[in-house]
């Protein structure tokens, strides 16, 4: 099959989900001999309008981002001559939808239409705009992020309505295409997402990987990965190590990540003088990223909205870490498909506080019971979600539509 990916991201550098589900879906079907080409924006660190990565030929458009107005001309124009280019050369015998911007520049070409379409739906971009845009206290302001809202919403409607089917990594994503879009559920197919189970598992001596990254050897370490942004609930989970030290005091919490919300988190920790039990790491790069997940004791995702799939508990587990996780989203259908009694009551920092405390000193009472319940998360991620599950199904998805 000859099969383009149209995406607003890319897949040479991984930097969070949305990027990790394209370069994994794409890599794998180039590796089962499919002809992949990736469609996207040129972002400012692509030195190329052309790569080819592990057999993928991502090819990326020029975006002039001068401005809301020539953000959106450029993306409709350039996305839509360069979708056309690649027809013209290679051909495709199938579109996948990723995001809406590149998505509805794409759909603009009447080469498009008689093409079979695929979107895979990870997020809302109306809602990820909403999350990370606080609404400005002038009337101009509030005018301009209305209008931001409402475009973004409208685009992405159209991208999905043009499309033949729908896919959703999650059950929470499925309820929300019906719930905004209307959509019903013989429109939606439901794919869970994967995790590599090769280059994530336990660690065979969880005191050397400590060593290497320079982790402290005897303390318990809680450990979460996020970009510092607000939809992600660092601030509770920083408020409930008062908590959490007070009970256990051999304890650090190893934050990974970068963002806007860095100096602030920074400052309220200092400001509960919780400096000595929590260490921020910065943006922790792909390659260290495994072991970081071996050398936890438990993952902690304190999300508070907008959590599409979660998959970075499934690396997690994959790595023999338990992980705790506020109810939100697709967190709720991974630990509630493990053990409900791994999701936190609510995303306060007092929920928070009380479960990591309770799971804390029962792993430090009996260390057997933490090397159970890893040994579970593990064989939870093996047997239910690996990407080549993933990709077997999307690959069957595509020769179903195509017939």
């Amino acid at each position: 099959m000859k099969i383009l990916f149209v995406a607003d991201v890319s897949i040479q550098s991984v930097i969070g989900g949305a990027e990790r589900v394209l370069f994994e879906q794409t890599t794998r079907l180039a590796a089962r001999g499919h002809k992949i080409h990736v469609l996207t924006r040129r972002l400012p660190e692509h030195e190329n309008e052309h790569a080819i990565i592990q057999g993928v030929r991502e090819w990326r458009y020029k975006i002039d981002y001068k401005n809301a107005l020539t953000f959106f001309i450029s993306t409709l124009m350039n996305g839509k001559t360069r979708f056309e280019e690649i027809l013209t050369t290679y051909g495709c015998d199938y579109i996948n939808f990723h995001q809406p911007f590149s998505a509805f520049a794409v759909q603009r070409s009447a080469s498009c239409r008689p093409l079979k379409k695929i979107y895979t739906c990870l997020s809302f971009a109306f809602e990820e705009y909403k999350s990370r845009n606080v609404k400005p206290h002038s009337l101009h302001g509030r005018i301009a992020h209305a209008l931001h809202i409402s475009s973004r919403r409208w685009i992405e409607r159209k991208a999905l309505r043009q499309s033949d089917r729908i896919v959703a990594l999650s059950r929470f994503t499925c309820d929300k295409l019906l719930q905004v879009y209307g959509y019903k559920n013989d429109d939606i197919t439901m794919i869970p997402a994967g995790v590599d189970l090769k280059r994530f598992h336990p660690a065979v001596d969880k005191r050397t990987v400590r060593e290497r990254l320079g982790l402290p050897k005897d303390k318990m370490i809680l450990l979460t990965v996020r970009n510092l942004e607000p939809r992600m609930g660092l601030e509770n989970m920083i408020r409930a190590m008062r908590e959490v030290v007070k009970s256990l005091s051999e304890i650090i919490l190893i934050i990974g990540g970068a963002g806007p919300l860095k100096e602030d988190l920074e400052l309220l920790s200092h400001r509960l003088d919780l400096r000595s039990y929590i260490q921020f790491m910065g943006f922790i790069p792909e390659d260290d990223l495994p072991d970081y997940y071996r050398a936890a004791d438990l993952f902690i995702l304190p999300t508070v909205e907008l959590e599409g799939f979660g998959l970075i508990a499934l690396e997690a587990m994959a790595s023999g870490t338990p992980v705790l996780g506020t109810p939100v989203g697709g967190i709720i259908d991974i630990l509630g498909n493990f053990e409900r009694g791994f999701l936190f009551a609510d995303t306060t920092p007092e929920s928070i506080s009380s479960l990591t405390v309770k799971l804390g000193k029962a792993y430090r009472r009996d260390p057997n019971h933490w090397q159970a319940d890893s040994q579970r998360c593990r064989q939870f991620a093996e047997t239910n979600y690996s990407w080549d599950r993933n990709v077997s199904a999307m690959e069957r998805l595509f020769l179903e539509e195509m017939t």
